[in-house]
């Protein structure tokens, strides 16, 4: 006989701290203890216990009045092969939907790589417009002041 503690019995049964209490109460479970612990014999009363009587006797008394006429059984099974048919066709349908849509990306993303492309070749040909234009600038500014320094020397003199 394996004994359980309280813990790993409710770990096993699902059921709660009052629900065990009520059934040791009522001697549905074997219980013993030892050192303080409460120890509970899992496999008396479990299905007494767990199970209610009254489920018990429904659930024998129906098994015997379920029977299952052939054509509902036929027409579940048509039922479960149409559901089935459609399940494939949806699948195909998404697959087909999800390859068109991967289509599309990737045209979009050629696409916006070329503009990247240009934008590139546009940042690289203003960056030496620019270049140009400040060596220009500084050119003039030379200039000037070369001027402005010749006018002055001969305005002193």
């Amino acid at each position: 006989m394996q004994w359980m503690s309280d813990a790993e019995y409710i770990e096993l049964t699902g059921l709660s701290m009052e629900s065990i209490e009520e059934l040791i109460d009522h001697g549905k479970l074997t219980v013993k203890v030892e050192n303080g612990i409460r120890y509970i014999d899992p496999s008396k009363g479990t299905t007494e216990a767990v199970v209610p009587v009254k489920l018990q006797e429904l659930a024998q008394k129906n098994t015997h009045e379920m029977l299952v006429q052939p054509e509902f059984v036929e027409k579940t099974i048509g039922t479960i092969i149409n559901l089935h048919e459609k399940v494939l066709d949806a699948k195909d349908e998404t697959i087909e939907a999800v390859k068109v849509e991967n289509q599309f990306l990737r045209e979009a993303l050629a696409s916006l790589q070329e503009l990247y492309d240009e934008d590139r070749k546009t940042i690289h040909t203003l960056q030496e417009q620019l270049k140009l234009s400040q060596q220009e600038v500084e050119f003039m500014r030379r200039k000037y002041k070369l001027m402005w320094n010749k006018a002055i020397d001969e305005h002193t003199n």
